[in-house]
């Protein structure tokens, strides 16, 4: 984030120098939009521009408030002033963002821009990150409940809650195999060498997928996902395991609810708990009781996939590239 203005635009100036041309500019919020069109060729500064949000510097969890970069919130800040649109994967993530800057710009000492706050507000959309298509579940093979937690092993996805679940259900005697994938680092919390321990004779998979295949097929072989997220500002696992028909155990909060939230409202509630590790053991246990009679979608399989459907690209890409198009058309008239 700090270097990447300068070299990308020295690879558009030398494009520019041999008569590249480009109609618009696409970029994440890892680029400092403002410090790229400063150093880019004139013609490239002028362009259009959209700066896609799919995190934030400012909600981004730390462990600690001091660990946070204020160099990069306000790389972020400035990205969003820079933009001509500014898109955001989620209403939760773009609500999260514009509501903590306020607290954020209250810390300079003189001339606070809350003024920037309504600005990027009335040029921000929602547009969700497009998933592919996914392999088709073949037919369900024999045996328990088969569970899957599919994300970072680091500690804003919570990891404990959903051990701490897994013990209850564990407790009240329900069979269920395990799946626990996911990207790790340096440092993971401790819990998962426990947990991979306690749980050793119910494992399936565990630990970082090697390829695109393994982890389609960690996601095909689930009868349900499990998400004990603290922070989430989409959700691709969760959104890819429900596009391949596994059963959604989520918390009723971050931008959860709002990826269901075209599903059957009447029937949302079997989908969200309130957080905690008893609740999430309840509906896991009842979950594996309910598959034990044959039927976990009690006859509304497609219940969930059709609330995900418009995420993947065939169905969404059409939509970016012509909102896309109107930013350039926009830009031209002003």
């Amino acid at each position: 984030m700090r270097h990447g203005a300068i070299t990308l635009a020295d690879l558009v100036n030398q494009g520019a120098a041999v008569g590249d041309t480009w109609d618009v500019l696409l970029c994440s919020d890892m680029l400092n939009l403002a410090e790229f069109r400063g150093l880019a060729d004139e013609r490239v500064g002028r362009l259009p521009s959209v700066a896609y949000f799919h995190e934030n510097q400012l909600t981004y969890p730390v462990r600690h408030e001091d660990e946070r970069d204020y160099h990069f919130v306000l790389s972020n800040l400035t990205t969003a002033l820079a933009a001509s649109s500014v898109w955001f994967n989620s209403a939760f993530h773009r609500d999260s963002f514009l509501d903590a800057l306020p607290a954020f710009l209250r810390r300079m000492p003189d001339h606070q821009p809350f003024d920037a706050i309504d600005r990027i507000r009335a040029k921000s959309l929602i547009q969700p990150q497009g998933i592919n298509e996914l392999p088709p579940r073949g037919p369900r093979k024999p045996g328990p409940m088969r569970v899957l937690w599919a994300a970072r092993w680091e500690f804003d996805k919570n990891p404990e809650t959903f051990f701490e679940a897994l013990k209850m259900v564990e407790a009240r005697g329900e069979a269920f195999r395990l799946s626990v994938i996911g990207e790790q680092f340096r440092e993971s919390p401790e819990v998962f060498a426990w947990a991979e321990g306690h749980f050793a004779d119910r494992i399936d998979r565990w630990g970082y997928q090697g390829d695109r295949s393994a982890y389609e097929s960690a996601l095909c072989e689930a009868d349900v996902i499990v998400s004990t997220a603290n922070h989430e500002f989409f959700g691709v696992s969760v959104v890819e395991a429900i596009a391949t028909g596994a059963y959604p155990l989520l918390p009723r909060r971050l931008a959860y609810p709002e990826i269901l939230g075209d599903a059957e409202a009447a029937r949302q509630d079997g989908f969200f708990y309130d957080g905690s590790a008893e609740q999430l053991a309840v509906m896991l246990a009842g979950l594996a009781e309910r598959l034990t009679r044959g039927d976990l979608w009690q006859g509304q399989a497609d219940r969930a996939l059709r609330a995900v459907g418009r995420f993947f690209w065939p169905s969404l890409a059409p939509k970016l590239d012509d909102t896309l198009e109107a930013v350039a058309r926009t830009a031209a008239r002003s």
